[in-house]
């Protein structure tokens, strides 16, 4: 399935290019337009089967794009505003979604368009594959997608996971970082409590990656991290008494 994403924000665009691998791999992503302009000539010159269709764009009201071009092809539109629903389904509307667009509501509009019209291909589903191979034992390696590819990253190369706006990272201790198809909830309890710890709500975290431990005011503590994490760890008033336990090695 060859789309287009018409989005002239650039997080909103890498947003939807984020959710939009992780749920259909499979699709390819054609190309990404931010005006009616160039949507116009994109869409006259390029073979398109689905469109992610922001409505309001840098230029103008994105229905303009339809009275120069004939669009005969599913549309996903997406908008902060709702005002444009009965317009936006006049237009082969699969779905419309108001913004922040959510992971959830992206995948029941995707579900929606292939039972409309049939899917190609079906997605690999590489989670599945990962644990077949490692069954229900505590994980000594993470599978990661890097492009079409996949590989193994050992548990001892992880210096800590973090998540940031709703997404979560494998950081390595060569400083390299992968996303991951994973919560942090779900990966504390994958993991060795003995060599990770939950040090906070948006971090768990290697104890050979932790450098420095600094009291901080309301009775938290402050962790330095090598390599550096890139947002600053606090460890809460509540947990601080489990990680100087952890630290001290009891479990």
């Amino acid at each position: 399935m060859k789309y287009l994403i018409v989005e002239d924000e650039r997080f909103a665009y890498t947003e939807l290019k984020r959710m939009m691998e992780r749920l259909r791999p499979d699709y390819v992503l054609i190309g990404r337009t931010e005006s009616v302009a160039d949507t116009i000539l994109f869409l006259e010159n390029n073979l398109v089967e689905l469109i992610v269709l922001d409505i309001r764009l840098a230029d103008g009201n994105c229905f303009e794009i339809f009275e120069k071009v004939q669009v005969s092809i599913p549309i996903i539109f997406t908008t902060a505003y709702d005002e444009h629903a009965i317009q936006a389904f006049k237009y082969n509307s699969i779905d419309y979604l108001l913004k922040p667009v959510e992971e959830d509501a992206l995948l029941v509009a995707l579900n929606k368009l292939e039972r409309h019209y049939g899917r190609k291909e079906a997605a690999f589903d590489y989670k599945k594959l990962e644990q077949l191979l490692l069954g229900n034992q505590k994980k000594n390696r993470f599978l990661v997608q890097i492009g079409d590819t996949y590989d193994y990253i050992d548990i001892n190369d992880i210096a800590f996971f973090y998540s940031e706006e709703k997404i979560v990272f494998l950081h390595t201790f060569s400083d390299r970082k992968y996303i991951i198809d994973y919560t942090l909830t779900q990966i504390e309890s994958q993991l060795d409590r003995k060599m990770f710890f939950r040090v906070s709500r948006n971090c768990v975290a290697n104890i050979t990656s932790i450098k420095k431990i600094n009291k901080y005011f309301n009775s938290r503590l402050k962790l330095a991290f090598h390599p550096i994490c890139p947002q600053e760890v606090l460890v809460s008033r509540e947990r601080v008494s489990d990680f100087l336990k952890w630290i001290d090695g009891w479990n």
